[in-house]
């Protein structure tokens, strides 16, 4: 088991930015280290199916986008910190949703069956 420490969500202008930070723990104490695994962000708004946002390979060398925020959104991680970062700027109401901190074993996809761990999330608003 995995948990997940996300933060950086709140309220905020059509246009503004936001940071989101997600941190990854061990919750089992097996010493799994998550340098071996894909990271990533998906969001889901009210009414709607969970969507891919952005992932990022294990350590850090491609990243993936959805069409919807690339441009926009930079998705970094801190292996050192087992952490996860969306910077997201010039942010539109479309943008509204909960966004969920996941991680995986497989590599980096748009399909949310593929990772294996999942954060509560963390509620991002964008008012126009």
């Amino acid at each position: 088991q995995v948990n997940f420490v996300e933060s950086g969500g709140g309220l905020v202008q059509a246009g503004g930015s936001l940071r989101l930070s997600c941190a990854a723990s061990d919750a089992s104490d097996s010493g799994r280290t998550f340098t071996m695994y894909t990271m990533g962000w998906f969001r889901q708004a009210p009414g709607k199916e969970r969507e891919f946002v952005a992932a990022i390979t294990p350590i850090g060398d491609s990243t993936y986008y959805a069409d919807s925020v690339k441009g926009r959104f930079t998705i970094s991680r801190d292996n050192g910190k087992n952490k996860v970062y969306l910077q997201m700027n010039s942010l539109e109401p479309e943008d509204t949703a909960v966004y969920h901190c996941t991680t995986g074993r497989g590599g980096a996809s748009m399909f949310s069956g593929r990772y294996d761990f999942w954060g509560q999330g963390t509620q991002v608003t964008v008012s126009s």
